[in-house]
C-alpha cells in the first residue's frame, strides 16, 4: 500500500488517514505532494487523485480516499476491533462522533488551520471557535467518561482506534492556538500529542523545508 499525503504541517486530513495506516499495522509507504507547489497548481501532482484532493491510499491499483473511507478500507483489511470498539452502545456513539468530527466545526476548521511549525499564545478565539471547542469537549468527556473509564486505558474507547485519529488534528490545534479547555480535555490533547504516531508526524513536519504563509494566521511564533 502506499498513501498520498500533503504537508504534514498544515494537511489535518492527511494526518488522519496516515494514522489510521498506522494503526492498521499493515506494511505502507508515504509519499508527500508539497501543497501550493508548481506541480501542485497545475495539477501534474494530482493525477493519481482521484478526488484531486489528499489523502488518496493505493492498495493493489485500486484508489481509496478520504480521510473515513481510508480509514473503513483499513478496519475491512486489518480487522474492525483495531479501530472501533466491540460493544453496540460505545460502537454506535465512536460512529457519531467520527461522523460529527468529519462533517462539522466549520469555525473552529477556518479559524484555527493546522500548523504545526508555529503556536499563537495570544490567539482570541471567535465566540463560534469556542462553541465548537465546547461541544468537542462535551463528546470526549461522554466517551471518556462513559467507555475510557471502564477499560482503564486514556482514549476515547479504551483502545485507541478511530476517534483518536479522527480528533487528533483538533488536538494540534486546541495546542497551537492555547484555546481554553476543561482539565480533561487538556489531560487528553496531551495525551494524544505525546502518541508515538503523533510525535514521529510532528518531527517530521518539523523537520520540513517548506512553508506558505497563506496557512498563518497574525501572531505565530516559530517553534524551535
Amino acid at each position: 500500500m502506499k498513501i498520498i499525503i500533503g504537508n504534514r504541517t498544515y494537511s489535518s486530513w492527511s494526518l488522519r488517514g496516515w494514522l489510521a495506516a498506522k494503526q492498521s499495522l499493515l506494511p505502507f509507504e508515504t509519499e508527500l505532494r508539497v501543497m501550493d507547489s508548481p506541480a501542485w497548481i497545475s495539477g501534474e501532482a494530482k493525477t493519481d487523485m482521484p478526488s484531486g484532493k489528499v489523502p488518496v491510499l493505493w492498495d493493489h491499483g485500486e484508489p481509496v480516499w478520504d480521510s473515513m473511507a481510508i480509514l473503513l478500507h483499513l478496519a475491512d483489511k486489518a480487522g474492525h476491533d483495531r479501530f472501533w470498539p466491540r460493544d453496540a452502545p460505545a460502537r454506535m456513539l465512536a460512529y457519531a462522533i467520527c461522523a460529527e468530527m468529519h462533517s462539522g466545526f466549520a469555525p473552529l476548521r477556518a479559524g484555527c488551520p493546522m500548523d504545526l511549525q508555529h503556536h499563537y499564545p495570544d490567539f482570541a478565539p471567535t465566540a463560534e471557535i469556542m462553541a465548537d471547542v465546547r461541544r468537542i469537549e462535551t463528546l470526549w468527556e461522554e466517551a471518556l467518561g462513559r467507555f475510557g473509564a471502564e477499560t482503564g486505558e486514556p482514549w476515547l474507547f479504551g483502545r485507541f482506534g478511530a476517534a483518536d485519529i479522527m480528533f487528533a488534528p483538533v488536538c494540534t490545534r486546541i495546542d497551537t492556538y492555547h484555546l481554553p479547555v476543561s482539565a480533561t480535555a487538556r489531560a487528553y490533547v496531551d495525551r494524544v500529542l505525546a502518541h508515538p504516531f503523533l510525535q514521529e508526524w510532528t518531527a517530521a513536519a518539523l523537520a520540513e523545508p517548506y512553508e506558505f504563509t497563506r496557512y498563518h494566521i497574525p501572531g505565530g511564533v516559530k517553534r524551535g
